[in-house]
């Protein structure tokens, strides 16, 4: 495998606050999404990059006193997961492990908290936005303080380097075939700022997207008297099906016609359908 083409975004920084003090909740129009690219367009100084485990978590900002999503509603985790948590605000993820996310997003969402839920979720962070500090400066100092907190539900991720692009491909795969999702390459004096940052990317083998669901097509064979296919629609009006990705018990009880699905693929074709569709999940709760 050649490490072009392979999905690439540019992943959105988020607002320096004035004194290094965060709101305590944290406004939705202050935050900015992820866009995507095709090509992998790293110059030849990959060496100047720190690289860490793309997280199929759900997004999360400690205002140092609690919880926000990235579209400002606020999260109900117990006294206990954030007793002794720092108070400068952090970003990162709320994380229970690879292939976690279902159990994590149901859990932070709860009104109430579960504290048997919780007690396999960490939050895992990543960056702090500290004005006019560069990002290896800034990973550091987080790593030095919160590894000294020794908490067992909060962590930096880490982050390593590589000497060339064959080594990033290797990394790459390890990750992917580990049940990892990807890879964030981070230029290490990137700055915490505002907007978008051509230094702070992500990597996957895949792209992913998202569609309505419109219709359904019968199984056949050992799926006779089962989904067998979802029809779907973009929001590019684009309609296609997709066969794959599901588990049985999907198959006997699909996504419900109007609902919205997460979906993996490789490229498009000249009409403009993703080619190797897979079902990922139904999106939840698109306000997270």
């Amino acid at each position: 495998m050649k490490i072009t083409p392979i999905t690439l975004a540019l992943t959105l920084s988020f607002p320096i606050w004035a004194n290094n003090s965060a709101p305590s909740i944290m406004q939705a129009n202050d935050l900015l999404l992820t866009t995507v690219q095709n090509k992998l367009s790293l110059d030849a100084a990959i060496n100047e990059y720190l690289i860490s485990e793309k997280l199929d978590g759900i997004r999360a900002f400690w205002d140092g006193k609690g919880f926000v999503t990235r579209s400002g509603n606020k999260l109900n985790a117990p006294d206990w997961f954030t007793q002794h948590f720092p108070t400068i605000p952090l970003d990162g993820e709320l994380w229970a492990g690879r292939g976690g996310f279902q159990h994590v997003a149901r859990t932070v969402l709860d009104t109430q908290p579960d504290d048997d839920s919780w007690l396999s979720v960490s939050f895992m962070v990543y960056d702090t936005p500290t004005p006019n500090m560069a990002f290896s400066q800034r990973y550091d100092m987080l790593h030095e303080s919160i590894t000294a907190l020794n908490h067992p539900h909060i962590q930096v991720i880490e982050q390593f380097k590589v000497k060339d692009l064959n080594e990033l491909e290797k990394a790459l795969d390890e990750t992917t075939d580990a049940g990892g999702e990807g890879l964030m390459i981070h230029h290490e004096d990137n700055l915490y700022q505002l907007g978008r940052s051509e230094q702070l990317l992500k990597l996957k083998h895949y792209q992913d997207a998202e569609a309505k669901v419109v219709g359904y097509e019968e199984g056949k064979g050992k799926y006779t008297g089962m989904m067998g296919a979802i029809w779907v629609v973009t929001s590019d009006n684009i309609k296609f099906k997709i066969g794959t990705g599901f588990k049985d018990t999907e198959r006997q009880s699909p996504p419900k016609i109007g609902s919205t699905v997460n979906f993996r693929y490789n490229g498009l074709t000249d009409s403009g359908i993703p080619r190797f569709a897979r079902y990922v999940r139904v999106r939840n709760n698109p306000d997270i």
